[in-house]
């Protein structure tokens, strides 16, 4: 069984993101959190092998929450969310530990489904 986790503090992106990994993958089990407190919780319970991950969480950035989660689980994919294209936002995503950079808004369903695909084939 895989499991996701959708780190993000906009329910409505959440929800949408949720029924379309859903949609795309039935057997998949998704949890989801709004802050960092929550996403750390959730991780450590949960054992997800995909993190969605919110550049932007209220209590804490979600660089520096992608940073905790892969000291202490290293194995674990994280997917960097953003509204914001800019490329320090990419390097300092990618020297945190995320091993994707997603754009809202411009990144297109196949290629989030593409991704998801290959990262559950591993």
């Amino acid at each position: 069984m895989f499991r996701i986790l959708l780190v993000e503090d906009d329910q409505h992106f959440r929800k949408i993101l949720k029924q379309e990994l859903i949609g795309w993958f039935p057997s998949v089990t998704i949890e989801e959190a709004s802050d960092a407190k929550e996403a750390m919780e959730r991780t450590e319970s949960f054992s997800p092998r995909i993190i969605f991950m919110d550049i932007r969480l209220p209590d804490e950035s979600g660089l520096q929450l992608t940073k905790r989660i892969k000291e202490k689980y290293p194995t674990i994919n994280i997917v960097m969310l953003t509204s914001h294209d800019l490329p320090e936002y990419r390097q300092a995503a990618m020297q945190c530990g995320a091993s994707h950079f997603f754009v809202k808004g411009t990144s297109n369903g196949y290629e989030i489904k593409s991704l998801v695909e290959s990262l559950l084939k591993v």
